[in-house]
């Protein structure tokens, strides 16, 4: 990311879910149709530069499909919208990929819903264990998201991981926010952070990378984000010498900034030499899934 660089979620598959909180007085959204496979997505990821190892190796035997999502913001972005992107995206891929029963918002509210309804109204054992699971994943993810925002505070993001099942050197899917290609400015000069989340989830929806993937198991889900080795951060473990997984299914998101920015007018870019001195650090909490 040069320093010149919310969730949504699929109805169709959480309806049983919804249907249950509908009793409970949370409104849900209404179904989407599906769209068609879309222009953004690529079926094989060409080769990247891993910053200390040089070009990542590709699996050897049959290729492993790894599509990309591009997206192009026209004009700068804050560092404040950059964290919104990832804690946006780690929320919509908790849903998309099973590990919440509702999208983030609506589950935070029927959590908040079922709290203050606790003291007045007796419910069963089963329902009352299934609002103490939903009320400890929120906590946890919670807390993530509070010192990812921390983490962009103190240096600039190049990329995030959210790592899905097995473990950070072999999980079963990973996905990827790559922020290299952003021009980061200040809020002043730089795009409002709703528009560019809209622009980035409506790309998601018309690649449309989720809805031909199978349901997965409750698993663990890791965060792990590059970031400067001085940036003093104490929450986030730093790991400086993992390599990014070759294996497991992979989606890159791809922001970048165009539209003739006055380069001039924003702070001193970083050349690519620096990146050297970024290095990966990731989340001490492992998130767990939960399903109703």
């Amino acid at each position: 990311m040069m320093p010149c660089g919310g969730g949504h979620s699929n109805p169709s598959r959480s309806q049983p879910a919804a249907q249950k909180m509908a009793a409970h007085g949370v409104a849900v959204a209404s179904p989407r149709t599906p769209s068609p496979a879309s222009p953004f997505l690529i079926t094989e990821a060409p080769p990247a530069l891993d910053r200390g190892g040089g070009i990542r190796p590709r699996q050897s035997g049959p290729a492993v499909a790894s599509p990309s999502v591009s997206v192009v913001f026209p004009g700068a972005v804050s560092r404040e919208s950059c964290c919104r992107f990832a804690c946006e995206l780690l929320k919509h891929v908790l849903h998309q990929r099973h590990q919440l029963p509702l999208p983030y918002e609506q589950l935070a509210y029927f959590c908040r819903r079922t709290a203050q309804d606790g003291d007045v109204i007796k419910k069963p054992p089963s329902v009352d264990l299934a609002g103490k699971r939903c009320q400890q994943v929120l906590m946890e993810l919670e807390g993530v998201l509070h010192h990812l925002e921390v983490m962009f505070s103190l240096t600039m993001v190049p990329r995030v991981l959210i790592l899905l099942g097995g473990n950070v050197m072999s999980p079963k899917e990973l996905y990827e926010l790559n922020l290299e290609g952003i021009c980061e400015g200040s809020a002043e000069e730089s795009l409002k952070t709703a528009s560019c989340v809209r622009k980035l989830f409506h790309s998601l929806f018309v690649a449309d990378v989720f809805s031909e993937l199978k349901a997965l198991p409750v698993m663990s889900t890791v965060v792990m984000l590059q970031g400067h080795r001085d940036c003093g951060v104490d929450w986030f473990r730093p790991k400086l010498n993992y390599k990014v997984p070759t294996r497991g299914r992979k989606l890159t998101v791809n922001l970048s900034c165009d539209g003739g920015i006055n380069i001039s007018a924003l702070p001193p870019q970083r050349v690519t030499s620096a990146w050297e001195d970024y290095v990966w650090f990731q989340a001490p909490v492992t998130l767990k899934g939960f399903h109703e």
